[in-house]
């Protein structure tokens, strides 16, 4: 009798584990299933080039050119944004080009998060700069994340918890990190759209990604907002900037 409760004792054993062996296979598998999604086409029009020497990001299009200003017209993008996307995209082919990112992504990142800086009725200065504070709803928990603050309040005068600041939405301990100066003016402001855009490729291009291929680009987005759905929208933008402006060859 007793050899029997051992085997049946036994027999549970393996089956919990089998069963929770199966489980662990079953969320792989749905966790590989993001990368599924294929990266967005880039879009293919043409701009100034980076002058020679020049390391700012903004430089790349020192004032809008006509092609420029065609692409904001077919794309519905500001121009003054568009300068920015442009160029955050040169200047992280530059830095990292093994990334491949193209500026039709940040754009599409930039339309979901802020409107291109619109957002509240806003808009953008010359110098790129919001008109308005661009300050997202309170990480308390309800409803988002709980991200307890990390900036005394400084980017989002909130002392208690953190909000994603600026037209790219940075949460003020991930622009600690990535914040980056792409006008040249000394400062890193996630209120700028060019020191923004340009975070934004550091960000995205960080960790060796390629953002031409489908795992590089999907994992990408998913660190920038880990929501499956936000990764469907912002393929989708991008995919629609590049059949306006056409795709690159």
């Amino acid at each position: 009798m007793l050899r029997v409760k051992r085997f049946v004792v036994f027999s549970l054993f393996v089956v919990c584990i089998s069963t929770a062996f199966s489980f662990w296979i079953i969320r792989q598998a749905g966790a590989d299933a993001r990368v599924a999604l294929s990266a967005p086409p880039q879009a293919g029009a043409a701009f100034e080039t980076r002058p020679a020497g020049v390391d700012t990001a903004v430089n790349v299009t020192r004032s809008p050119d006509a092609q420029l200003l065609r692409a904001s017209a077919q794309t519905g993008v500001p121009a003054r944004a568009l300068r920015a996307y442009v160029a955050a995209a040169a200047a992280a082919a530059n830095s990292t080009p093994n990334c491949g990112i193209g500026w039709n992504t940040l754009a599409a990142v930039g339309f979901i998060e802020s409107g291109h800086g619109t957002y509240g009725g806003g808009s953008l200065n010359d110098a790129g700069q919001a008109s308005g504070p661009i300050v997202g709803p309170s990480l308390n928990g309800r409803g988002f994340a709980a991200i307890a603050d990390t900036d005394d309040g400084v980017l989002d005068d909130d002392a208690s918890w953190d909000h994603a600041v600026g037209p790219m939405q940075f949460i003020p301990s991930t622009w600690r990190l990535v914040g980056r100066d792409g006008n040249g003016d000394g400062t890193a402001d996630p209120f700028n759209i060019d020191d923004a855009a340009l975070s934004a490729a550091t960000y995205l291009c960080s960790h060796g990604r390629n953002l031409t291929t489908a795992q590089g680009w999907t994992d990408a987005i998913y660190s920038y907002n880990q929501s499956d759905a936000y990764i469907r929208q912002v393929r989708a933008q991008a995919i629609e900037y590049a059949a306006k402006t056409g795709a690159a060859p």
